[in-house]
């Protein structure tokens, strides 16, 4: 189903981000690092649909290299989890957000590599250019939400590491893998009105430092 980018889409989404309900960490917070991650909902290039930003990451970035990810980051002293995706999709390509464009959060995913990754979801109302910092992105891809909502678009596999299901996105003849795969299928499972948990869903063990 093709998803209009116009304002029913927004109300609609908006509105089922609002009934989503955030899982919440149960026991002592862990030790890890607050991060934050954007699903940019845009125009999509050729169908008159909504679709959302992915990146491919610098080849030269320290950590995660060359990876498939949603635009985000780490969070800054004192910032919250909308103000860091603001700002983390603005420093990456270029999208300069206010909260008011903010539509809702998902849960909070923990990644083997120490982080907790706050999914934001955001309506895109400026028409400027999209321009990627070559130092942080590679490539800038416009992913249908219609996309994510094929039957297909979603497997799990098993690895000898570990007893938990390792996501995969397909894309394009590729796999995306967690922690970006399970963020996106929740997104998924949001847009369909259903409270899906996915932070038992295992990373591949090349995403696991």
């Amino acid at each position: 189903m093709v998803r209009p980018f116009d304002d029913t889409t927004r109300r609609n989404i908006a509105e089922l981000c609002a009934a989503f309900t955030r899982a919440q960490l149960s026991g002592p917070a862990p030790a890890l690092k607050r991060a934050a991650v954007v699903f940019a909902l845009t125009a999509a290039d050729a169908d008159g649909g909504t679709a959302f930003l992915l990146t491919r990451r610098a080849a030269g970035l320290r950590a995660h290299s060359s990876q498939w990810a949603l635009p985000g980051g780490r969070c800054d002293q004192g910032e919250s989890q909308a103000e860091a995706a603001l700002r983390e999709l603005h420093e990456e390509l270029g999208v300069k957000l206010g909260e008011r464009d903010v539509l809702g959060m998902l849960d909070d995913y923990p990644t083997r590599s120490g982080y907790l990754i706050t999914p934001v979801v955001v309506w895109v109302t400026t028409d400027a250019a999209i321009s990627p910092n070559p130092d942080e992105v590679a490539s800038v891809h416009r992913i249908g939400l219609d996309e994510i909502e094929q039957p297909n678009a979603f497997s799990f596999t098993t690895i000898p590491e570990s007893s938990r299901r390792v996501i995969r996105f397909h894309h394009g003849g590729q796999f995306i893998h967690a922690p970006t795969a399970a963020l996106i299928y929740q997104f998924r499972e949001v847009l369909a009105g259903r409270d899906t948990r996915v932070a038992e869903l295992e990373q591949p063990v090349f995403a696991w430092k």
